[in-house]
Formats: C-alpha cells, structure tokens, sequence
C-alpha cells in the first residue's frame, strides 16, 4: 500500500517552501492543499492544535509540524536517494546549527523590513546585511552550504530568496550589490527542479506583501 502525504501550506510562507522542496528532492508524491491562514481549516486545527500553523506534513494519517523537523523527518522516511543530511554527526549538528542561526536571524531581521516603517525598517536592513554577510562567509566558494551537495541548510535558507526583491523594494538597497555570492548560490539553487517548483515568483510575493501586511494590521 504507497503512503499517503498530504502537505498544508501556504504559499508565500518559505517555512512551506522548505517540506515542498524536500519532497520534491526525495521525488515523493504528495497532495499539496493551500491553506488560508485567515480563516482557518478544520484539517489545520485538528493536525497541529498547538501551534495552528502551517506546514503540516500527514504522513499516513499522522502529522509533523515545524518546517525543520519535517524536512528531517523526510530526510529520515525516505532515505533512499539526495540524503539532506549529513551522515557524519559532526557535519549534521553544523548543519542544525545554520538552519537555526537562518530561522533566528534571518526570520527576525527580514521581518522588521516588511511589518517596520522608518526606523525599524532601516534597523531590520542593517540586521539583514549583517547576517547575509555571516552565511556568505560560512558559504565560502562552496557550490552549495554542504559542499557540492545540495542540502539541509540550502533548504533552509533558499525560500528567504522568494522574498528578496520585496525586502530590497521595502528597504531600497540592493542584496546582490552587498552579497553578490548569495544572490550566485540561490541561481544555483533555482537550477535544481525541486527549488524551481517550490519558490513562487518574486513579483507575486512583492505584489502580495501590501495585502498581507493589511490582513496583519501592519499598514
């Protein structure tokens, strides 16, 4: 009997992005179900009661929240082919040690820039240059974070690039200009089939951001 994987998400969310890529990476097939975050399914509630947030993956009936651990658990059900992990344990707590540092620090900076005015948006800009600045350093002249494998970090991070061309229109700067090997790691990445299907275009993000920022009550 093939499983049943079933994935909730909401598609500017790049936490969404990151289980959508992973399934795509490990060839899975799954039924994708958009939900509406501002009016909530039943699905939603009763799969992640504590949190109520997406993404949701159902794998036979039964659900695993919060984007990292999906993409571990993936990683982890379907070990056969593109293993996102490292299996060396010291080469898999540095990667949990990046995606963490990319969900505290980018998800933080990024956020000021587009729910801030004036100040705070200008704060949130300096943030956000700082730590591109870290993850260019930690990237290297490495084809991908893990090397020449395309990974757990990769994953991670990539679905922030959805949002760049809101965040440089928002904060007018210009990201290539600051972190030119970012902006050739992420074209890299929108090589791969898996990134190309997950990441929505960049124009549908920034012409949504203004709507969004209204449902919120940022505007």
């Amino acid at each position: 009997m093939a499983d049943e994987v079933i994935l909730l998400n909401y598609w500017p969310s790049m936490y969404g992005m990151r289980a959508s890529i992973a399934l795509e990476e490990k060839n899975i097939k799954f039924d994708y179900r958009e939900q509406d975050l501002f009016n909530k399914s039943q699905i939603l509630i009763e799969m992640n009661p504590v949190h109520k947030k997406i993404p949701v993956l159902i794998h036979n009936g039964k659900p695993v929240c919060e984007s990292l651990i999906v993409v571990e658990y993936i990683d982890e059900t379907w070990p056969g082919e593109n293993q996102l992990l490292p299996s060396d344990p010291y080469q898999r707590a540095q990667a949990k040690f990046w995606a963490d540092f990319i969900d505290k620090k980018v998800s933080g900076s990024t956020r000021l820039i587009w729910t801030g005015k004036g100040e705070e948006i200008e704060a949130g800009k300096k943030e956000f240059i700082e730590v591109l600045k870290t993850l260019e350093s930690e990237l290297g002249d490495k084809t991908y974070f893990g090397g020449e494998t395309f990974g757990f970090v990769d994953i991670a991070f990539i679905g922030f690039y959805s949002w760049f061309d809101a965040y440089e229109k928002l904060a007018s700067f210009s990201i290539e200009a600051e972190c030119p090997k970012v902006i050739a790691w992420a074209k890299r990445c929108l090589k791969r089939e898996s990134v190309a299907k997950s990441l929505p275009d960049s124009e549908k993000v920034t012409k949504y951001v203004p709507e969004l920022k209204k449902k919120l009550g940022f505007e």
